[in-house]
């Protein structure tokens, strides 16, 4: 990385298939070109999930800092509230340790829907992020000022779904 490079807050948002995997592209992407990426997933609990397996192959580390069950909004646990703070603490110092050019934080955009995770300390985060990192936050509903402070913002919407015919989530294509 040269010191000069600028890095920027990207969002990956919206009801459509797709933000993870954009997210995915970019750490390919950022491997090809010598950069260091890393990825912070909240609300997922899978190591066996298909990118987990491949990133680890690559070198890229991965934590996931979600349980093993469902949250619904508004009906967090305290187990739940304590494993997304840890999960957070996690991404501040991903972002603010110098030891990654792209930090990719999963999820995280879920987590502050489903109040699991305080908008004000991912703005927080998003303020303090070192000139050169790039951060990418990815899931649904991105709140307003989440999506006003940052760089890049793209919205997946869904214009056709097998999954509206039945189809269920796929090894390899979905996971």
């Amino acid at each position: 990385m040269t010191a000069s490079r600028q890095g920027y807050v990207q969002i990956y948002t919206g009801d459509g298939k797709g933000k993870t995997t954009a997210a995915l592209g970019l750490i390919v992407r950022a491997l090809g070109q010598g950069l260091r990426p890393t990825v912070l997933q909240f609300m997922k609990s899978d190591p066996s999930w298909g990118e987990i397996v491949t990133l680890t192959k690559l070198g890229v580390p991965v934590q996931q800092c979600g349980l093993d069950h469902w949250v619904f909004k508004g009906e967090a646990s305290e187990e739940d509230l304590a494993a997304a703070a840890a999960g957070l603490a996690k991404a501040r110092a991903l972002v603010d340790g110098g030891d990654y050019d792209l930090v990719v934080l999963d999820e995280l955009m879920t987590a502050v829907f489903f109040e699991l995770v305080p908008v004000d300390d991912v703005l927080a985060m998003m303020a303090a992020k070192p000139p050169a990192v790039e951060l990418v936050m990815t899931g649904r509903r991105a709140p307003e000022e989440l999506v006003a402070a940052a760089d890049l913002v793209t919205e997946m919407r869904p214009l056709k779904h097998y999954y509206d015919a039945g189809v269920e989530a796929r090894a390899g294509i979905e996971f």
